[in-house]
Parts: structure tokens; C-alpha cells; sequence
């Protein structure tokens, strides 16, 4: 017997951290809670199609990041210690003390970031085609370049190469033209200024601080993650397994959303 897809709700709460955050929520007021931190540039649409294969019992919040979806866009602090800070000021501001913390592509960085200094914020942690660093990445130096020369408004080809890149598998039209819209929220700004952000961090000497139970997800097809960095964070992280996907581009959650599913689930199990 299949059972309905929870039913999603918006709202909005302030951080301590100042910025007003936007966010989806589903699911059991009373459950385990699950906080999914979308990719760079993306916002809580990005879940979209993993979100209505969740366990009702299960408590899911999806954010819009600062600067990202329809969350306040401060004029500066886009660091991924900023981001970090802003999720747990999130679990504050909704009354979770801890969470199965979620990341994707660059979020991964917030979400490790976040293990590492609030280890005790924590039950889990789940990482979706997550780089080590973007330190001296030369295709990522040539994708810098070009977000600095973005202007407002940011053209619709530009996101719509971008996230098409960020899957093997062809994804559906509505689908693609709704991320790259929520993409276009951005400003130049927050585009250079998250970027920035993320190709300066390294905390791969702060990986052995991880304690929660790590599942790392990545697809065989990743143009953009390689199997040797999978291999590394395993090796890094102390309680970190890795799944791959096969015929899986960067972005397995977009691609695979059933298989996403069960994963977050048998994770929650084995907990």
C-alpha cells in the first residue's frame, strides 16, 4: 500500500545570526528531525523530489540558505563558517537540538563544518556528492573567473549550463527551468561572494572531528567529484560509509530520489 507524501509547509523564522530564513517543512511535529542544506546557488527546491518519498513519521526541513531562494540576501558573510553558524542558530530557532544534517556539492562543506564544532547538534550526517576542497581546482578557478564578471541580472543560459552539469541523468523540463529560476534569485553578488566563500575553505586537517555516523553518496557519473575524493573523506571521517550510485551524475537526490530515499532511511535505521 503506497502512503501519501507528507504535506509541505513554508515559513520563515529570524536567526540570532540576523538574516530571516526561508524554509519547506514536512512531516511529524514530534520527529526525528532532518535538516537538508541545498547546494550552492540552489534552494530548498532542490529536495523537491526527494522530500514527498520521506517517512511522514520523520520531521524535514529543507532551507533556503542566507542569500539563497527567498532568504534575506545580507550584504555580506557568506563564508561556509557563516553558513555553519546559520544552521545551528536554525535547530535553535525551531526548537531542534539535534538533527540528521544533510549537504550537497558545496553545501557538504556547511554540513561538515557544522559536525566538526557542533558535534553534539548531530545524530547524523549525510553528504551528496561532496568535494574534499576546492583549493586549486582549475575547473573550478576558470567557473570563479566567470561568476566575477556576472552582472544583474544573471542570464537564464548562464544557471541553465550550470545545472545541467550537475546531473548525468536527463532530468525532467519543469524540473530543470524551476531550478534554474530559483537560481536566478541570486545576485551577482551572492553568487561571487558564496563562491568566494567556498573555494577558500580546507578543513580536511578538522575531518577526524566528525563523530556522527557519515554516509557519503556519490555517483559513478560525477563529472565534477571523483571516486579518490569519496575515497579520502571515507578514509577521514571515523564513522563515515560510502554509497555509490551507478549511471549517477553530482547530483544523485535530483536523479535518483527514490534510491536517495531508502538511503536516508536505512541510515536512520542502522542509527
Amino acid at each position: 500500500m503506497q502512503h501519501a507524501a507528507p504535506q509541505l509547509r513554508f515559513a520563515t523564522t529570524r536567526l540570532a545570526t540576523g538574516p530571516q530564513i526561508h524554509y519547506a517543512e514536512q512531516g511529524d511535529l514530534g520527529g526525528e528531525a532532518i535538516v537538508l542544506l541545498p547546494a550552492y546557488a540552489d534552494s530548498w527546491f532542490s529536495y523537491s523530489r526527494v522530500l514527498p518519498l520521506l517517512p511522514a513519521r520523520s520531521h524535514a526541513y529543507a532551507v533556503d540558505q542566507r542569500g539563497h531562494g527567498d532568504s534575506e540576501r545580507p550584504a555580506c558573510c557568506y563564508t561556509v563558517d557563516d553558513f555553519a553558524a546559520d544552521a545551528v542558530a536554525f535547530l535553535d530557532a525551531v526548537g531542534q537540538q539535534r538533527a540528521t544534517l544533510v549537504g550537497h556539492s558545496g553545501s557538504c562543506f556547511t554540513a561538515r563544518r557544522m559536525a566538526e564544532t557542533y558535534p553534539e547538534r548531530l545524530s547524523r550526517l549525510v553528504l551528496i556528492g561532496s568535494p574534499v576542497s576546492l583549493i586549486g581546482n582549475k575547473g573550478v578557478l576558470e567557473f570563479q573567473a566567470a561568476v566575477h564578471a556576472l552582472q544583474d541580472p544573471v542570464p537564464a543560459d548562464f544557471v541553465r549550463d550550470f545545472q545541467a552539469a550537475a546531473a548525468h541523468v536527463p532530468l525532467p523540463g519543469a524540473f530543470l527551468e524551476r531550478l534554474v529560476a530559483e537560481s536566478r534569485k541570486l545576485p551577482a553578488r551572492v553568487w561571487r561572494d558564496a563562491l568566494d566563500g567556498l573555494v577558500a575553505f580546507d578543513d580536511t586537517s578538522d575531518l577526524g572531528r566528525i563523530t556522527a555516523p557519515t554516509l557519503l553518496i556519490w555517483g559513478d557519473r560525477d563529472a565534477l567529484v571523483s571516486r579518490q575524493e569519496q575515497e579520502r573523506l571515507a578514509a577521514a571521517i571515523p564513522d563515515a560509509r560510502l554509497l555509490s550510485y551507478p549511471e549517477t551524475g553530482h547530483s544523485p537526490h535530483w536523479e535518483r530520489p527514490e534510491r536517495v530515499a531508502v538511503s536516508f532511511h536505512a541510515l536512520a535505521q542502522d542509527g
